[in-house]
């Protein structure tokens, strides 16, 4: 169903995404952002799911510019540690003007929402903030989100957060809830990473499914 295209941002830099299209017309595009593992398997699948639902689905390879293939679908402890050494050459700019190309391409659909999980729920809240031409987002389990209170959301968003997620402090997700009380914030009886229904240790099916279709119906109100 997708396929992998390129992208360019508007500094020059060429970085690889991933695309899916439904069968028919798309109703509305959706930015899909990875956690740190790379473009694999699990974001493809992802894009796969939202193209099923009728949107165009793009997904930007956020460690292109320093590591350009970067994708690790075994989630053992040592690939654990291997994807985070991305943070140190990762620059925060950079980063949107990435999902910036990506909104681009998805937006031939006409409206775009975003999407992303772990590393992609805080750049879901930067996004959220800077715009870049979406109409809509929703971010799961964004770490880090709270050293970004100060950056108000200037669309619509709503967030999902396992209430067992030992790196995102409960008192974490209450300060955003008080700072944003207009922001729907989510719960789950689970842990992070428990949309990925590739990594067996922390998956949560009823959770996971709960909260797609709260972001599918959050899409359909904001992108229509």
């Amino acid at each position: 169903m997708g396929e992998f295209i390129k992208l360019t941002a508007s500094d020059g830099a060429r970085i690889t995404g991933y695309q899916a299209a439904p069968a028919g017309e798309a109703k509305a595009g959706v930015v899909v952002i990875q956690e740190i593992f790379g473009l694999n398997h699990h974001i493809r699948a992802v894009c796969d799911r939202f193209a099923a639902e009728g949107y165009l689905a793009v997904a930007p390879a956020m460690q292109d510019r320093w590591a350009p293939g970067f994708e690790i679908n075994d989630y053992g402890p040592d690939n654990f540690a291997k994807a985070r050494e991305f943070f140190g050459s990762f620059n925060p700019e950079q980063g949107l003007a990435d999902v910036a190309a990506a909104v681009a391409v998805a937006g031939q659909a006409g409206k775009v929402g975003i999407t992303g999980y772990c590393f992609g729920g805080m750049v879901c809240w930067r996004a959220a903030h800077a715009g870049l031409g979406l109409a809509a987002a929703s971010g799961y389990y964004g770490g880090g989100v709270p050293n970004y209170l100060d950056l108000a959301p200037t669309i619509p968003i709503e967030m999902h957060f396992g209430d067992r997620d030992t790196g995102i402090p409960l008192e974490q997700v209450e300060q955003l809830r008080a700072r944003y009380p207009e922001v729907p914030v989510y719960l789950y009886p689970a842990g992070h990473g428990f949309f990925n229904d590739e990594r067996a240790a922390s998956f949560d099916a009823t959770s996971a499914a709960t909260a797609w279709e709260r972001t599918l119906r959050f899409f359909a109100q904001h992108l229509s």
